[in-house]
């Protein structure tokens, strides 16, 4: 039995079907939805969890060679969100861009975890290294 780290069978399930270059979407309680890719929707309420909470648990155990975030992120977050993200992405490669273009990406996902997090454009996709 599992005892710490990620427990949901279910995103167990979809990141360990991730290979080399494939991507995974972490996105927000607002983000459409895409009946092209499975999603695993973890959103208990507003705001629990969030999409750093998912980032934070999957990248000591998930190889994240980049990731892709809205580049309206920075126009609509302060700048200690701002922070509490650029903290969580690390050293990881960011390449942001316009969100009709992020959203553009999704399609190709192998799947997207939806959180509760209300972060105006927080939404993340993340490349498999």
């Amino acid at each position: 039995m599992l005892k710490s780290g990620i427990l949901n069978p279910h995103i167990l399930d979809l990141i360990a079907r991730v290979r080399h270059t494939n991507t995974l979407v972490i996105a927000d309680w607002a983000f459409p939805f895409w009946p092209e890719i499975e999603t695993v929707d973890i959103s208990l309420t507003h705001g629990i969890p969030t999409v750093l909470d998912v980032l934070d648990l999957l990248t000591p155990v998930f190889k994240i060679g980049r990731i892709w975030q809205a580049e309206e992120f920075v126009a609509t977050n302060t700048p200690g969100n701002i922070a509490r993200f650029a903290k969580s992405f690390g050293d990881i490669p960011l390449t942001r861009e316009a969100h009709i273009d992020f959203k553009k990406r999704v399609p190709l996902a192998i799947g997207l975890i939806r959180t509760g997090d209300p972060t105006p454009y927080g939404n993340v996709i993340l490349e498999s290294a």
